[in-house]
């Protein structure tokens, strides 16, 4: 079993899960410039190709506003609670229609069982590797929206947030998602472009469900050993190029063996905690993965 003792010492410890509110502003912000970016391009050239080239770069960010939300639950992105809790949830769990207080709570659960046959994840990979032709059909159920429309039922019908297996306690969470999407549409239809909210919502529904099952298969699917409490077993990292990563990992959601291993370690933190761990040795033995064309070559049989 993989122990923060044998690799940190207690200053690695102090240095690794060190917040800082500028470095997590910078994230944030940085997922926002990159939507308003995409998204002007589009008002300023509409057309065929500026739209198709923006689905799979907003659900890049739509993932990007998910991950803040997800390190925001972990209390590891700001300095102050108060700042992962409104900050986390009003620019990343709602706009792409999640509920972090619910989605924290189930996630902790995620972390706890990791490795056993209890982690309530493990619909999500457990499956894994599967057919080429199983894969594909998954693939056009995401591209062509069925997936979408699923999970967005799942959310009228009381669940907490589209990617999320909780359920919501109270009417709060669902209403605070739609006045966050009528704030973005209300926003774009003063910028003169309401129909750039059918390119937001067009992106989410399709290509961001892509999106999320191949992170979701990046981080647990076809792993060493499923149910191996050591995350160097039940979890991967993908060293993934830029490009790759712009898409598929914003915001160092790739490094996902190494927020295993100490999940209150900042995104921000996590290149550094591996380029550690490396050097000292504790990821001699973990196969190795430089993008995500190879993670699906090993993962779909």
């Amino acid at each position: 079993m993989m122990k923060i003792n044998d690799y940190l010492s207690r200053e690695d410890v102090a240095r690794f899960t060190a917040r800082s509110d500028g470095r997590a502003w910078l994230v944030v912000l940085g997922n926002w410039a990159g939507i308003v970016a995409i998204l002007a391009v589009v008002a300023l050239y509409p057309n065929p190709l500026t739209i198709v080239l923006a689905l799979p770069l907003l659900a890049g960010r739509q993932l990007g506003l998910s991950v803040i939300m997800h390190d925001a639950g972990h209390r590891s992105l700001f300095r102050t609670d108060r700042l992962n809790d409104l900050v986390g949830q009003w620019l990343g769990a709602l706009p792409v229609f999640n509920d972090l207080p619910t989605y924290a709570k189930g996630h902790v659960e995620h972390h706890r069982k990791a490795g056993t046959r209890e982690d309530p994840d493990l619909p999500n990979y457990q499956a894994y590797p599967v057919s080429k032709s199983s894969f594909r059909r998954k693939v056009f159920r995401d591209l062509t929206g069925q997936t979408g429309v699923k999970l967005m039922r799942y959310l009228l019908s009381g669940a907490a947030g589209v990617v999320s297996a909780e359920r919501r306690d109270s009417a709060r969470p669902f209403l605070q998602q739609w006045l966050v999407q009528g704030v973005l549409l209300a926003v774009m239809t003063l910028c003169g472009a309401p129909w750039l909210y059918l390119v937001w919502l067009g992106a989410f529904m399709t290509v961001f469900m892509l999106v999320i099952r191949v992170r979701q298969v990046a981080e647990h699917a076809a792993v060493p050993d499923l149910y191996d409490p050591d995350p160097r077993n039940n979890t991967r990292t993908v060293d993934a190029p830029w490009w790759q990563r712009l898409i598929f990992a914003p915001n160092n959601v790739n490094y996902h063996m190494e927020h295993h291993f100490m999940a209150s370690v900042p995104c921000y933190r996590l290149p550094a905690l591996r380029r550690h761990l490396r050097e000292q040795g504790a990821l001699d033995d973990v196969p190795v993965f430089t993008g995500y064309g190879q993670l699906l070559r090993h993962a779909v049989a």
